[in-house]
């Protein structure tokens, strides 16, 4: 099974949110359609910007908190390196 680290964010240079899941269709959903609450709703930080799969969840959670570490800059740049535009990713998971 894979597990998901991803980031999103509520418009280009917005706000940011990093979250893990096993499930990354049914997450970003729930987080787009309110179902997750909490800051992704009172935000609107609804935007998948970028997400990286890891073998464990061991994995996906180390690389979450290191994440939740960084400066916004590190984040800004993880992102751009992936994804310039910082387009909405969520309709590409879902082919």
């Amino acid at each position: 099974m894979q597990y998901f680290v991803y980031l999103l964010a509520s418009r280009k240079n917005g706000t940011l949110y990093v979250g893990v899941t096993n499930d990354l269709i049914r997450r970003v959903h729930e987080h787009r359609n309110g179902v997750a609450g909490g800051f992704t709703e009172r935000y609107a930080v609804h935007h998948l910007v970028w997400y990286e799969a890891t073998p464990s969840i061991e994995a996906a959670i180390h690389k979450e908190k290191q994440i939740k570490n960084w400066k916004r800059e590190w984040k800004v740049a993880l992102i751009e390196q992936a994804n310039p535009e910082w387009l909405d990713l969520y309709q590409g998971i879902l082919s």
